[in-house]
């Protein structure tokens, strides 16, 4: 009997382990819906000044040159650098300097965040820059 009870519990302890060494990362990630407002899109015409490869997500950073002539440091929330690299990108895809138009989704914080759809170049090329899998609306 008590090898038994030994063997159950040494056989609950391993499955209750690799769910959570599976289930952890997964959890973790967040929803489009939780930070991200559908219903707030927002069109961003910029100058990047970093970009960032790092993760969970890359971060794409621009200066936005309003009307009255301010300007305002945006931070948009892009895909996984591993994603990115899938989609043909790399580092120096949207160098620091080029003049871009980002389309995306405002962070329901109200803050000068977005999670990005695409980024469209000088040349009128689109890079498909959001995260699969999350909940973010794919089309405009």
């Amino acid at each position: 009997m008590k090898a038994r009870e030994l063997l159950r519990n040494v056989l609950g302890v391993t499955l209750g382990s690799a769910w959570l060494m599976v289930a952890g990362p997964t959890a973790a990630h967040h929803a489009f819906s939780t930070e991200f407002d559908a219903k707030q899109p927002i069109t961003l015409r910029g100058t990047i000044t970093k970009v960032e490869w790092i993760n969970p997500h890359a971060f794409i950073h621009l200066d936005v040159k309003r009307d009255d002539g301010t300007v305002e440091s945006w931070m948009i929330e892009a895909g996984s650098p591993n994603t990115l690299v899938r989609r043909g990108m790399t580092r120096d895809s949207i160098p620091p300097g080029t003049e871009v138009v980002v389309f995306g989704y405002r962070h329901r914080n109200g803050s000068n965040a977005a999670n990005g759809r695409d980024v469209t170049l000088p040349d009128g090329r689109r890079l498909f820059i959001t995260s699969p899998g999350t909940g973010a609306p794919a089309t405009e």
